[in-house]
């Protein structure tokens, strides 16, 4: 039985192999962890879906493979082995491992790999009308396909980098890059760019696998979503008093400690659903809203920034908020997040002021509509009707995709948010 690599997210199309946790010829039991993965979402072991005899592994170790790629053959319990090894077992470089017959046929190699459900036929673009153009059959994954219908590209002029050359959505940008690159002929050419060359106390230090996958996929926010920026600021002092009377108590009762983000969770999640706009994505000809209020939390791990996720948050209390953010944050320090904690997430919220910021301008957690920042919390003068008071301020910042929406309504958001935040009172329901 082939395996292959597992969709992590829709913004994520392939991850690195870290290291193989199984040898050729081991035994393998259903869940037990296979093959280390990194991805610019999460660091997972990925388990084995299948009982049996680990017979082939197809990616080695440091590659990259796009998602829904065959990595490993297994030969599952109860199914028979087709064909013998042609060579000796001793010369590793003549040995050639014989796939299991999987349960709709023969496995076959060296073949294009499918998508993760493994349906559909193979996409050929090939035009009949022009013989001189070589006969290619190849797949393409979705959002490859996606990406060239809105850009008018004809993929079958674009060589693939991926495994077995697969086109993959770099390919795709590069080639889109080059066709509209403007060339200007002048009688004197501009210099070219000269490397970096680093002086003798200069260290480099190579990209890992996740820092690499963080800058392609900030790159990608950048250059494909047409970002705008709005910021609000937000009397939070019954807020403060708030979490201020219920700490001691809660710490008693739940053994862990509440923070300020679960009540803005919970702001935030009340509000997509006022909002719903917000919890959506661009898709192509299309907006797609998502039904369910997935609320995504950036959180520093120890090899780079990953964005754990709270299912249906409009669904849970502050309370359970705050057990849910504790878990998956202090799993996430760890480095023991699971793939679905990273999956299905619709809105991002980044609490950037326990870094002691008061301004950012997040970039879009492709391919959200919008990312949403909260600021440190500071004390300062501000006018109350008539007079000046000493109150608890902090900033909220929101940038947005404004292919999808415009000012009116991430206004309408930020300050339905702001309107929550600053209602919270003694008689705040916790629980």
């Amino acid at each position: 039985m082939i395996i292959e690599l597992p969709q992590v997210g829709e913004s994520v199309t392939e991850g690195v192999i870290g290291k193989w946790l199984k040898s050729i010829g081991e035994r393998v039991e259903r869940y037990d962890p296979l093959v280390e993965v990194v991805t610019d979402k999460v660091n997972m072991e990925m388990p084995s879906p299948v009982a049996g005899t680990l017979t082939a592994v197809l990616v080695s170790e440091g590659d990259t493979v796009p998602m829904g790629a065959p990595i490993a053959e297994v030969a599952v319990d109860g199914e028979t082995q087709v064909g013998a090894p042609t060579s000796s077992p001793t010369d590793d470089s003549q040995a050639v491992v014989q796939p299991a017959a999987d349960r709709i046929g023969t496995l076959l190699k060296n073949v294009a790999p499918v998508g993760p459900t493994g349906s559909g036929g193979p996409i050929s673009t090939d035009d009949p009308g022009k013989p001189s153009r070589p006969s290619r059959r190849r797949r393409y994954s979705p959002a490859v396909l996606r990406l060239a219908e809105e850009r008018g590209v004809d993929l079958d002029l674009i060589e693939g980098t991926g495994l077995g050359g697969r086109v993959t959505l770099k390919d795709v940008r590069g080639f889109i890059e080059q066709s509209e690159a403007v060339v200007v002929e002048t009688t004197e050419q501009a210099p070219s760019p000269q490397p970096v060359r680093p002086d003798e106390d200069d260290e480099r230090v190579p990209l890992s696998p996740v820092r690499r996958m963080i800058a392609d996929n900030m790159v990608r926010s950048a250059t494909e979503i047409p970002q705008a920026w709005t910021l609000v600021e937000v009397d939070v002092s019954g807020l403060v008093s708030r979490r201020q009377a219920v700490r001691d108590d809660f710490r008693d009762r739940e053994g862990i400690n509440i923070t300020y983000l679960p009540f803005v969770m919970k702001a935030v999640a009340e509000s997509l659903k006022e909002n719903p706009l917000l919890n959506s994505c661009w898709d192509g000809d299309a907006i797609l809203y998502k039904r369910r209020i997935n609320i995504g939390i950036a959180a520093a791990a120890p090899d780079g920034l990953v964005v754990p996720v709270v299912h249906d948050a409009d669904a849970m209390s502050i309370a359970g908020l705050a057990r849910k953010i504790d878990d998956i944050t202090t799993r996430a320090r760890r480095g023991q997040l699971k793939l679905e904690d990273v999956q299905g997430g619709t809105f991002t919220l980044n609490n950037t002021g326990v870094l002691g910021s008061v301004l950012s301008q997040p970039l879009v957690n492709f391919p959200q509509a919008a990312i949403l920042t909260t600021e440190a919390i500071l004390k300062r003068p501000v006018v109350v009707g008539d007079g000046i008071a000493i109150r608890s301020m902090m900033n909220l910042c929101m940038s947005f995709d404004h292919r999808i929406m415009d000012g009116a309504e991430a206004s309408s958001f930020i300050n339905s948010v702001k309107r929550r935040l600053e209602s919270i009172g003694p008689d705040t329901g916790v629980y």
